[in-house]
């Protein structure tokens, strides 16, 4: 056991007692101050005790001034921290067991040496219940409902406030069904709202234009380097903003305009960014489109290649953002080396699944590698840029200074924190259970008489066919489950003879609802609920219960 112990100038003698004690029973004990009676400011040294318990590296906190109070409004400032203020046994026993602190907190004019010492012995020798109730307790105490993350908005900017605050209530309230959505940990979003967003660091680690870059260079390189370990690739440009700028790097690092691409229609499930022509990318290059089977709405290689002998395009891109089946990457790489063309792949909606090893890795295959950072990788919103060493120099100069200045160092460090989190296994088995979740929703709504474009799926997102179904757009489909308390998105499907501003289809996606810890159950309860309200959109009644059933299974699995 280890224990952090400091004071102010008021509890320095108490302090040397306690060590002396704690000491005499065998326990590590780190004194951060003070030496001497000498007047001093008492959150300087709380801060010290408090970081090292909100890192870790002390089991407890003991911090004395002479009434306790003042050290445990510093200390509570941190999250991790739970400092209580306690003048007796009981006090001790009580806070550890019900509310897990960690920080003991005393007054040196209010308790005598050697009941300081029963107290303290106490308090670090209580174990915490572990009960439902405590434990439910504890956990909202540390979430605070999420706004502690913002408290100081609400006077700073009470506008904007009102915003997080509602999209807060949003999210703790309704199903998330959006496949391109997911829910980022505390520490993603902290390290994304970071003083590295203060920094300025044209250029790359090491070679940057700007002068006080080495904090943000050791961030940015710990991303590439996990980048690098979690997907086995040879090289990693971790600046691009979104995915959008991911793919243009790459057409800018080795197309020139007017080149041939040929990639999956939008209609077909490809994506605004691999060729529309509302897109840069159907505005600078030629874009020659490749379709799914008509009557499999899967794609059929032999197909794509004899497309491909013919196009000879100069990139082949594969990765969609409504295709719900596995990509047999291998055989697209035999299908460019054949027909002499670089092949990309855009993983953004499936990174999580091949990071988690839920769906197969392109990485081996293809010469470049694109996603986002946030949907099924749960990380912040971002890009990333994956490719065989030989393009690691055209990659860096396409995205700098090719198309971005500054990269965000802040989103760059919550990148590198999302990769952690994938390596050290705080994502163990979530990949397979994203899928598991897809297939049984997936069945669900399809059990119940709805057409499921291609027949299910293989990954996180399905397509449900509302208008061969029901003879509704996926427009409106969307809008009565957003009235239900389900927020899906309208999309078109194979073929679609809808307009793309209504479509015939409806995205669902399960990477959100997996990472509030649901599973097959809530599955068929959420895919029970779809179909009540898509069987008929008007009834408002079936909206407004499936709106309070599906609040109270969100209430039950709070987002992180």
């Amino acid at each position: 056991m280890k224990i952090s112990i400091a004071s102010d100038h008021g509890g320095v003698d108490l302090k040397a007692a306690l060590v002396e004690f704690l000491s005499g029973e065998g326990v590590q004990v780190e004194d951060a101050g003070p030496a001497t009676r000498e007047s001093c400011d008492y959150p300087d040294y709380a801060i010290k005790v408090a970081m090292a318990v909100a890192k870790g590296t002390s089991d407890f906190g003991v911090l004395i001034c002479r009434s306790g109070i003042g050290m445990s409004m510093v200390a509570n400032r941190f999250h991790g921290v739970r400092a209580a203020v306690c003048a007796t046994v009981d006090g001790a026993v009580t806070t550890r067991q019900h509310n897990g602190a960690n920080v003991l907190c005393l007054g040196a004019d209010l308790i005598s040496c050697d009941y300081a010492k029963e107290v303290l012995k106490a308090f670090i020798s209580t174990p915490m219940d572990m009960s439902e109730r405590h434990a439910r307790r504890r956990e909202k105490l540390e979430r605070a409902q999420r706004l502690s993350d913002v408290s100081l908005l609400a006077r700073a900017d009470p506008e904007v406030f009102a915003t997080i605050e509602a999209h807060t209530v949003q999210e703790d309230t309704e199903i998330n069904l959006i496949a391109s959505e997911n829910f980022s940990s505390r520490a993603c979003r902290e390290a994304a709202g970071s003083v590295l967003m203060n920094k300025y660091a044209e250029g790359y680690p090491g070679r940057r234009w700007y002068s006080g870059c080495v904090p943000v260079d050791a961030a940015e390189l710990m991303a590439i380097a996990r980048a690098k370990e979690l997907f086995g690739a040879e090289h990693a440009n971790v600046q691009p903003h979104g995915g959008s700028a991911a793919n243009m790097a790459v057409y800018f690092a080795v197309l020139n305009q007017g080149d041939t691409i040929m990639s999956m229609a939008l209609d077909q499930g490809g994506h605004l960014s691999h060729g529309s022509p509302v897109n840069f990318s159907g505005k600078i290059y030629n874009i020659v489109s490749y379709t799914v089977d008509p009557k499999t709405e899967m794609l059929d290689y032999d197909t794509l290649e004899r497309q491909a002998m013919e196009v000879r395009p100069k990139l082949l891109l594969v990765g969609a953002s409504a295709y719900p089946r596995t990509i047999d990457f291998a055989r697209v790489r035999k299908i460019c080396d054949k027909a002499g063309c670089l092949m990309m792949v855009d993983m953004a909606h499936i990174a999580g699944l091949v990071a988690g090893g839920a769906h197969p890795s392109p990485v081996p295959y293809a010469d470049f590698v694109t996603t986002t950072t946030h949907k099924t990788l749960g990380g912040p919103r971002g890009g990333m840029v994956l490719c065989k060493e030989k393009y690691a120099k055209a990659i860096d100069s396409a995205v700098f200074p090719g198309m971005q200045g500054g990269p965000l160092e802040n989103i760059i460090a919550a990148k590198a924190v999302c990769f952690r989190e994938w390596l050290n296994g705080d994502k163990a088995g979530y990949a397979a259970q994203v899928v598991k979740n897809c297939q049984v929703l997936c069945k669900t709504v399809q059990d119940r008489g709805y057409r499921i474009v291609s027949g299910g799926t293989d990954n996180h997102l399905f397509l449900i066919d509302v208008k061969a179904t029901k003879g509704i757009t996926g427009k409106d489909a969307a809008a009565a489950l957003d009235a239900a308390g389900i927020v899906a998105n309208k999309n078109t499907i194979p073929y679609d003879t809808e307009s793309p501003f209504k479509t015939s289809g409806v995205r669902v996606g399960t990477a959100s609802v997996t990472t509030r810890g649901m599973r097959e159950a809530e599955m068929i309860k959420i895919g029970t609920w779809i179909a009540d309200v898509l069987d008929d959109i008007t009834n408002t009644v079936v909206q407004e219960r499936v709106k309070r059933e599906a609040r109270e299974l969100a209430i039950g699995f709070p987002a992180p």
